[in-house]
């Protein structure tokens, strides 16, 4: 087994200092389209490499100004970029046969590396690579400032820290333009990685050092979108948002340049439209995006593309909401056919499509996804419900594998896979699932309806309860708990609260399956007469169903 020593200290090159030095020995010997299935990751992460690996997949932001780049990406890109490099490397040393590594100065690499390193360990099998971590000896530079490179990538822990230790420093006392741009990046990158208090205290400093027009508009901006985006719901403020915005908005529609005026007020019409959304008020919204949409098309027919087809998307949003699925469909297309490269929107159109019962095309956008991107565990969660709503049950649990093997916190995919388990009878993998999802989630209503499922079908009725209970108290809106309640009732002969427990869940959602079952409890409560009502009505929903057609035949 070959053994190579790479040394992770974040000082020498920043994000991907490990694994810059690790594709640097991978890279040469490894076989050309290997190499170009990889091209976005490898590129991300050994920017020296760029010359001999060509892009591949490109989208539009590449070919324009940074000054149009408007859309950063989020935290969550270098987990897709750490998975894309794990498969590169798994796949190379399947062919060139096995490889052992120490890290030293692993407790001072970067949080990209640390991540790649979680999931180099995780996805490949230790017979092919071993990761053993060496001594640490941190080098004494500075940190490394390729902040262009950490905004363009998404590095947002590396900017942050980066850009606060220069913000301190003295570097740009003669530049405040410069600045002013390095506090902007900073602040966006603390909220990224939900350290919004943090940022807004830069938007603070900003507004106590700044009184250059646009530069307060893009605070006042910012600031909004800390109180309507911030991770932890109970922070968030639609009404102080209001008025930051209005300030933004107040500023950018005074400025005489007409194409600036046209951009950055278009923008903070966008993020009003945000405000009105998280306030209720949709058809406000909707109004702001098409005042956005007509200053972008009036004024910038030749510029800025990512923020037209931005705007698009977020119509297509609000069109969705609003019941107007055709309109939607055709605003999705308009953005992805603006930048056919940017997988996020193909995501979006897949789901609405989904929703629309048109699942072919729906998982025609989920694979655009799987190939235009690195590893994205959302297409991959997206498909497996589709493919489960056609029944294709073995699909669907590999997909949600996947997912997981992909990203083990993302808690949705357990409580799929424990429905999946579930519905099959493998109640101890049903529970499974349900633990780990409530590790992450605790009260997550549909993980506690599940778990409630399992301990049932299991026999333990308290615990049960106890479970319906508590997804209850999450979502009272939950059908599928009201349902498990019902069940317990009647076993227990309780007619009424059975009762009680199916009509609210016929009241959140009328299916066959309820009425049925509810007919069952009113027979055994001697209301024949109701359980015949409910009979014809599951009939008429489900005109095929034997076990329907055998019940009417018997009142």
């Amino acid at each position: 087994m070959n053994t190579i020593i790479l040394d992770a200290d974040r000082r020498i090159g920043g994000p991907y200092t490990f694994a810059a030095a690790l594709l640097g020995h991978l890279v040469p010997q490894a076989l050309p389209d290997l190499v170009a299935a990889h091209d976005i990751e490898i590129r991300a992460a050994a920017p020296a490499l760029r010359e001999s690996v060509p892009e591949r997949r490109r989208s539009l932001a590449g070919s324009l100004p940074r000054g149009e780049r408007i859309l950063v990406p989020g935290a969550r890109r270098t987990l897709r970029i750490a998975n894309g490099l794990a498969e590169f490397v798994r796949d190379h040393l399947r062919g060139a046969g096995p490889l052992a590594l120490t890290v030293t100065n692993l407790g001072e690499a970067d949080h990209t590396d640390t991540e790649l390193v979680a999931v180099l360990r995780r996805r490949v099998d230790p017979g092919l690579l071993r990761i053993d971590e060496g001594p640490s000896a941190p080098s004494a530079g500075p940190l490394c400032r390729d902040f262009d490179r950490y905004r363009d990538e998404g590095f947002h822990h590396a900017l942050a820290e980066s850009g606060l230790e220069a913000l301190r420093g003295t570097a740009y006392e003669d530049d405040p333009e410069g600045r002013r741009r390095l506090l902007q990046r900073v602040a966006v990158s603390l909220e990224a990685i939900e350290r919004e208090d943090e940022a807004r205290e830069l938007y603070d400093t900003a507004r106590r050092e700044s009184t250059e027009p646009k530069h307060r508009a893009t605070i006042a901006y910012a600031t909004a979108m800390i109180l309507v985006r911030h991770h932890d719901p109970a922070r968030r403020d639609p009404e102080e948002a209001l008025a930051w915005i209005n300030e933004a908005i107040t500023i950018t529609s005074l400025l005489p340049d007409r194409r600036e005026r046209a951009f950055h007020l278009g923008f903070d019409l966008n993020g009003k439209a945000l405000v009105e959304v998280r306030r209720g008020r949709h058809e406000a919204a909707m109004e702001l995006v098409r005042q956005a949409i007509d200053l972008a098309e009036t004024d910038l027919p030749d510029e800025h593309p990512i923020h037209r087809l931005v705007l698009y998307a977020n119509r297509a949003q609000l069109l969705a909401m609003a019941g107007r699925s055709e309109e939607a469909l055709a605003d999705y297309t308009r953005a992805v056919e603006a930048d056919p490269g940017y997988p996020d929107y193909y995501l979006e159109r897949g789901n609405l499509l989904h929703r629309l019962g048109r699942s072919e095309e729906a998982v025609a956008d989920y694979e655009a996804v799987m190939r235009l991107s690195p590893p994205f565990p959302e297409a991959y969660y997206n498909r497996a419900e589709v493919r489960f709503a056609s029944g294709d049950l073995d699909g669907a649990r590999a997909d949600l594998d996947h997912t997981l093997e992909l990203d083990p916190g993302f808690a949705p995919a357990y409580v799929n896979r424990a429905g999946i388990h579930a519905g099959l009878g493998e109640y101890a993998r049903a529970r499974q699932d349900v633990l780990r999802g409530l590790e992450l989630a605790p009260r997550d209503p549909h993980l506690l309806c599940v778990l409630g499922q399992v301990e049932l079908a299991e026999g333990r009725r308290p615990e049960a309860l106890a479970a319906f209970d508590g997804a209850l108290e999450s979502d009272p809106g939950l059908v599928a708990a009201w349902a498990g309640r019902a069940e317990l009732a009647f076993e227990r002969g309780d007619h009424d609260t059975a009762l009680a427990d199916l009509t609210r869940a016929l009241e959140l959602g009328e299916t066959a399956e309820l009425l049925f079952n509810r007919s069952v409890v009113y027979r055994a409560a001697g209301l024949a007469g109701q359980a015949r009502q409910d009979l014809l009505r599951a009939a008429e929903l489900a005109p095929d169903d034997q076990d329907v057609g055998r019940a009417l035949a018997e009142v």
